[in-house]
């Protein structure tokens, strides 16, 4: 027996990495699970690895009518929908000074509006299916700060402070939802992988050592199935009475003087 056996969850940004590993655990634990990302050909692969438990759907979580169509659908085939893990994100390199204008709004809609969007339309289909869970994947950047990723830091901000404010509604209004955020330090993703080259092309990566200097410690980074395991727990009613907090997922990186030894 399966620790989601008959619920229904909606994960998106779901073709690959953070997303990709929830979708694969919370299949096995027994859940349906509907995959979504604009990465079309990755997430049907992934749907159809894990099989009939699962489906993909192309979604542009930008876009608010597309967030209505995809949750009506799910109830109309599904009858309820009890997890929404708001997963989709993207990260661009960028100071405060130096992040333009069109960077802000692509990482703020992708991460920000997103999450909105969702938490938005699954509270209403969540109160008709008798409950659920709401998980929004933030990071340690919105605890420690980021120069390097200004926009990237500003949006998981943003969904920290968004996810507390949507646990109180849902407390205030006695609607049966539970809405956590997590906060996961850096995971060995295509996402995280892509970022020194991101930093390199921006100019951004730090000058070598000087000649004879000791090199810093290596920053260990953890596994998306670490970051999986906290999403299970989470959607699972062993969660019920938590709601509004935040699980920080990063090997003690944020009481530390900002580095793990390997």
């Amino acid at each position: 027996m399966g620790r989601l056996d008959g619920k229904v969850a909606i994960i998106t940004g779901a073709a690959k990495g953070l997303g990709e590993a929830d979708a694969r655990l919370l299949a096995r634990e027994g859940a349906t699970v509907i995959l979504t990302d604009v990465d079309e050909a990755n997430g049907a692969r992934v749907a159809a690895e894990i099989g009939a438990p699962a489906r993909f759907v192309r979604q542009d979580v930008r876009d608010e009518a597309a967030w209505q169509a995809l949750i009506a659908d799910v109830m109309a085939r599904e009858g309820k929908l009890n997890i929404l893990v708001n997963n989709a994100g993207v990260v661009e390199a960028g100071t405060v000074e130096s992040t333009t204008i069109e960077n802000w709004r692509f990482v703020m809609g992708v991460s920000a509006d997103g999450t909105f969007f969702g938490c938005k339309h699954a509270i209403p289909a969540m109160r008709a299916s008798g409950g659920g869970s709401i998980i929004n994947m933030a990071s340690v950047a919105s605890i420690t700060g980021n120069h390097t990723v200004f926009s990237y830091v500003a949006a998981k901000g943003a969904i920290e402070a968004l996810t507390r404010a949507v646990a109180v509604h849902c407390t205030q209004t006695k609607t049966p939802v539970r809405c956590n955020s997590i906060h996961p330090a850096g995971m060995d993703t295509p996402m995280v992988r892509s970022m020194g080259q991101k930093l390199a092309e921006a100019g951004m990566l730090p000058p070598p050592p000087p000649p004879g200097a000791t090199p810093p410690a290596a920053t260990a980074l953890g596994s998306a199935e670490d970051i999986a395991n906290a999403v299970l727990y989470l959607a699972s009613d062993e969660s019920r009475f938590v709601s509004g907090q935040k699980l920080v997922v990063d090997n003690s990186l944020t009481v530390t003087p900002a580095v793990v030894p390997a």
